[in-house]
């Protein structure tokens, strides 16, 4: 394949990379978003592969990274359940920068490449030092992010004193080798403030992480996919490859779009996430005693009841959580909601956008049960209607419907917004236990007069819920 056939190529890559993003950005085209990336991708890889860059030799090298590539893919595919799609986005995106890594690391030691002017072997170095850095924040911040979805690690942040300051000396000490870097003679003299500067990058994203509390986790999944994407650009630029260099930037681009949505979503900005470590401890106790605390007790209710319930509603709007995920219980949801939905019962999803562990989480569980898109609403989208609604029943969420934050503004989550569920005549929380959630933060909904508790897992609770609705 000559250059030009490749450069057109990645263009139509390009072109279908870009449709791929536009359509996954509705449900109802996702699909058709996700076949547009897999297409583009293939043609990207095949542009790569057949192109003048890649000798005879080569290709057993390639075909072999691409069988293995390939079956690891294949396994997890088939493997990994919907619950842990957050910690293999996590890992996935550990890969990408480990991969930049090692690139950056191999392009510099290259010593076929040949420069006509200082001046393009200093932008190729500093393109090699900027990319290992960002490559070695991601895949350390990933690998970490991987252990706490995956509750290998606990969920509690982990703040060192003066972890400001530790940070800025990281940056000045990563700065000042940088110069060195630049400086040095050869490829032996370059490589030790190259391997420091790695050591103390993979350290600030093991640091940066480990700060960040259970309940920024979220935006934390959406951060590492716009690390992850700046480490291909980066890779890109290493390897004068055009297509990797656009491709990084559309990930990197609409991942930091993601997770400034994702703080909004959670009355935060990006600093306090990194900075900031909420969620994951015990809520600290208000001053003076005089915030709104618990008071009460719950009033338990049994799957009879909850169905009798649901049967006499006409507005029912149901609050999906990583609870329900967990218990793998989308079918059995979607099952209900057909059932009511046939007997005439008006019901609808309302979608919180960090419920789960990532974005998109539950619309994803949701859409794999084959629930109609068109129930499933966001938080702005439902919030107004809860006064009108009969029933709210949430299965497995704490945090995002937590009336504290609304009433409570000495609470750790005070301006949070969260979808309104006390608001319905009748609210039902589905829980194994009063345990707070991921975020650490008690949950005054569970004692409010009109709400009532049911106990257990929600897959079995659900089964019974279906039973009695027949």
């Amino acid at each position: 394949m000559t250059d030009s056939l490749a450069t057109v190529a990645y263009i139509g890559a390009t072109i279908l990379f870009i449709l791929s993003l536009g359509g996954l950005s509705n449900p109802e085209t996702a699909r058709r978003g996700n076949v547009f990336g897999m297409v583009g991708m293939a043609i990207a890889v095949l542009a790569t592969v057949l192109g003048p860059r890649v000798t005879g030799a080569g290709y057993a090298w390639i075909v072999g990274a691409l069988v293995i590539g390939g079956s690891v893919g294949l396994y997890a595919a088939k493997k990994v359940q919907m619950t842990q799609m957050p910690e293999l986005v996590a890992l996935m995106h550990s890969l990408v920068g480990l991969a930049a890594c090692l690139v950056g690391f191999a392009s510099y030691v290259d010593t076929s490449t040949v420069f006509p002017t200082p001046a393009e072997k200093t932008i190729h170095e500093v393109e090699v030092y900027i990319g290992i850095l960002i490559g070695a924040v991601t895949f350390s911040g990933s690998v970490i992010a991987f252990g706490k979805l995956s509750g290998k690690i606990g969920g509690k942040p982990v703040l060192l004193p003066g972890r400001h300051l530790l940070n800025l000396v990281g940056l000045l000490v990563v700065l000042w080798f940088g110069g060195v870097f630049l400086n040095a003679h050869d490829v032996q003299s370059g490589m030790t403030p190259l391997l420091v500067m790695t050591v103390i990058a993979l350290l600030f994203g093991v640091h940066m992480v480990m700060a960040i509390g259970g309940a920024d986790m979220p935006v934390v999944v959406s951060m590492l996919n716009s690390y992850s994407g700046w480490a291909a650009a980066a890779t890109g630029f290493m390897l004068s490859n055009d297509l990797l260099i656009v491709t990084g930037a559309l990930v990197g681009s609409s991942g930091a779009i993601l997770s400034y949505i994702m703080c909004r979503a959670m009355n935060r900005n990006f600093i306090s996430v990194i900075a900031g470590g909420f969620g994951g401890g015990a809520p600290a106790p208000a001053k003076g005693g005089d915030a709104a605390q618990p008071q009460g007790e719950v009033t338990p209710i049994s799957a009879a009841e909850t169905a009798e319930l649901l049967k006499e509603a006409k507005n029912v709007v149901i609050v999906p959580g990583y609870g329900m995920a967990v218990a793998q219980a989308q079918h059995v949801v979607c099952e209900i909601t057909k059932i009511l939905r046939g007997k005439g019962v008006n019901v609808r999803f309302g979608i919180h956008p960090v419920a789960g562990r990532m974005p998109g989480h539950m619309n994803v569980l949701l859409a794999e049960a084959k629930v109609p898109y068109d129930i499933v609403l966001e938080m702005d989208e439902i919030n107004e209607d809860f006064p009108e609604t009969d029933v709210s029943m949430v299965i497995g969420a704490n945090d995002i419907v937590n009336p504290a934050a609304q009433e409570d503004p000495t609470s750790p989550i005070a301006g949070m917004p969260v979808l309104e569920v006390w608001k319905a005549k009748t609210s039902i929380v589905m829980k194994r236990s009063m345990a707070s959630g991921y975020a650490g933060v008690d949950n005054p909904l569970f004692y409010k007069e009109n709400n009532r508790m049911l106990f257990g897992d929600a897959k079995k609770m659900l089964d019974e819920v279906q039973a009695a609705l027949h």
